[in-house]
């Protein structure tokens, strides 16, 4: 089963396994990481599973969309690297994902 490393706020790092088709937000939250919220349950419309992609993965993923784009706005931990979870479907290819979960706002 493809792993996604996962950094928490306090700089723990931990190696989990994800399903094939879940979204990096999914996994993060169904393996225990309580301090991604998750709010909207996936749709979009939040902003609380921003994570930051580590550089070597970011090209991998999809484009942002400008919703998307528009909530990583209203955030004072974005950089050039932060995305939604919910909007990163995880996939075989993106084993050995790292990402780090933002800062709270």
């Amino acid at each position: 089963m493809p792993k996604l490393i996962v950094v928490n706020r306090a700089g723990e790092e931990r190696a989990v396994e994800a399903i094939d088709g879940l979204t990096v937000m999914e996994a993060i939250r169904d393996n225990g990481f309580d301090e991604l919220l998750a709010l909207c349950g996936g749709c979009c419309s939040c902003a609380t599973c921003h994570v930051h992609v580590d550089p070597e993965f970011f090209g991998m993923l999809p484009p942002i969309s400008e919703d998307e784009d528009d909530l990583l706005d209203s955030s004072g931990d974005r950089n050039e690297y932060s995305r939604l979870g919910c909007q990163i479907p995880f996939t075989a290819d993106l084993d050995g994902l790292k990402v780090t979960i933002a800062q709270e706002d």
